[in-house]
């Protein structure tokens, strides 16, 4: 293009645009027109309140509370650098992440596994080795020692974050050959020799026993506790020196992701919640709301919305963001939902940044992935977004608009809060849409910077708003 067209077709574009975000003329015609095509889904029908975490809020941390409810950090990833640096490598990035607006992190499994300083920890032998016994052929875990893991905890506490631990009770691993009565051969379930003398286990704790030959799922050919029996009951959750109530109120972790619950009945989550307390989350690997719900609901505890991350796939990579409208976990039970992209175990979805608008706008307690923040994606549209989580996204959710490209849902504000409209758009060029707001004769601006346009609602409270080509824009009351 000849640089003098350019200029005119750049100014003729500008003008256009202008005229279509400030332009009283046809207004009335063009709202009218919208709201005989519009179709508002209130998804959520409740009093507003932000996803809470039970965590008391200190006056001293740099972390604060917000009236959107916390975001939670994934401080990991499938085989970190090993060594036992993980603990420090973590330990210098949440002040940073505290001062970003993330209220929690999520660390992988702490004790001894049976592959030693090469473990991820998902094969756990000793509960009560941090990485300061001579055991599976290490003294630190992959992570690190007792020391940098209490100085990490500490660390994060005095920034005000909650920080969880990722618990390993479905199996064990590492342990040595005993004869098992009850399947009349040797097998690995002999664990009374572990080096911190605690939770001593034999074949009897182990399925099959005397209880029965299995509970709800065993995984991978490891050791499958026995929930049912006294002694794995007492050394789990109930007994004040036991793994529970030691990790809660000697190491001072705040929370749990309870791994693989699909292994185990619910009832197992929700005696330990009784019993210990601290926020809770289960890994319920399963597209099923229905099935999300149920467990949530029995176990007393948050569930990971897998319901939502698939729809999310299926909407953003197959381009039918009408997916969006369907039921997720989230919409059934907001305050029981835990919202994420990416995870250690799977990582699908393409379109991320759009996913993370998807996630940091609605409701739930929104999760980010370690190598999205630190590595893959823009940390400045991140922390953008947590901002937006935090201050603008309250209230309960109502979808105003969807198709193929295009997604609209409006957050309807609490407490004073004036809330927000996103704006997603998975097709190539600019959008445009008419919508309704919660807003009367107000003036509002998209907080991404996206857009420049900063139109005024109409009395009747509808507005033009736009977004640019593959991303969001996310709009409210301009103060």
């Amino acid at each position: 293009m000849k640089k003098q067209n350019f200029k005119i077709y750049a100014l003729t574009t500008l003008l256009i645009g202008f005229y279509s975000c400030n332009s009283n003329d046809d207004v009335v015609t063009d709202s009218a027109a919208a709201a005989s095509q519009f179709k508002l889904i209130n998804v959520t029908h409740h009093d507003g309140h932000p996803f809470s975490t039970g965590a008391t809020t200190s006056s001293t941390g740099r972390y604060v509370a917000n009236p959107g409810g916390g975001v939670m950090m994934q401080a990991f990833y499938w085989d970190v650098p090993a060594g036992g640096t993980w603990w420090n490598t973590i330990g210098t990035k949440v002040t940073e992440w505290s001062n970003a607006g993330i209220g929690s992190i999520w660390l992988p499994p702490v004790s001894k596994a049976q592959n030693g300083a090469f473990s991820m920890g998902y094969d756990p032998t000793d509960y009560f080795d941090f990485g300061d016994y001579n055991q599976n052929g290490t003294i630190e875990t992959r992570f690190g020692s007792k020391i940098e893991l209490v100085s990490l905890i500490t660390k994060a506490h005095t920034e005000n974050m909650q920080v969880y631990a990722d618990m390993v009770l479905n199996h064990n691993s590492g342990g040595q050959l005993e004869n098992n009565p009850f399947t009349g051969t040797q097998t690995y379930t002999n664990f009374t020799g572990v080096a911190s003398g605690k939770f001593p286990r034999t074949s009897a704790d182990f399925y099959k026993n005397s209880y029965g030959n299995n509970d709800e799922g065993a995984f991978g050919g490891f050791p499958d506790l026995a929930h049912v029996v006294p002694n794995v009951q007492d050394w789990l959750w109930k007994r004040a020196d036991g793994v529970g109530k030691y990790y809660k109120n000697t190491m001072k972790f705040d929370g749990w992701r309870f791994d693989y619950v699909k292994g185990f009945g619910s009832w197992v989550v929700k005696d330990w919640n009784a019993n210990v307390g601290g926020f809770s989350v289960g890994e319920l690997w399963d597209s099923n709301v229905n099935t999300l719900n149920d467990w949530a609901n029995n176990a007393n505890s948050s569930v990971f919305d897998f319901a939502c991350y698939y729809k999310m796939n299926d909407a953003f990579d197959g381009n039918n963001l009408a997916l969006l409208n369907d039921d997720m976990m989230w919409k059934r039970n907001p305050y029981k939902a835990v919202t994420f992209v990416t995870n250690h175990d799977t990582d699908e979805i393409w379109k991320k940044e759009l996913a993370y608008a998807y996630i940091l706008t609605h409701e739930g307690y929104p999760t980010i992935f370690y190598r999205d923040y630190e590595e893959w994606l823009n940390k400045t549209k991140l922390n953008n977004l947590i901002w937006i989580h935090n201050y603008k996204a309250t209230g309960t959710t109502s979808i105003l608009y969807s198709d193929n490209d295009e997604y609209v849902a409006r957050r309807n504000g609490y407490n004073g809060n004036p809330g927000l409209v996103v704006y997603i758009n998975n097709s190539s060029v600019w959008q445009e849409r008419w919508i309704q707001t919660n807003w009367t004769n107000a003036q509002i601006k998209d907080f991404t910077g996206s857009s420049t346009w900063i139109p005024t609602t109409q009395a009747d409270k509808w507005v033009k708003i736009q977004c640019p080509p593959n991303g969001y824009s996310v709009w409210s009351i301009n103060m």
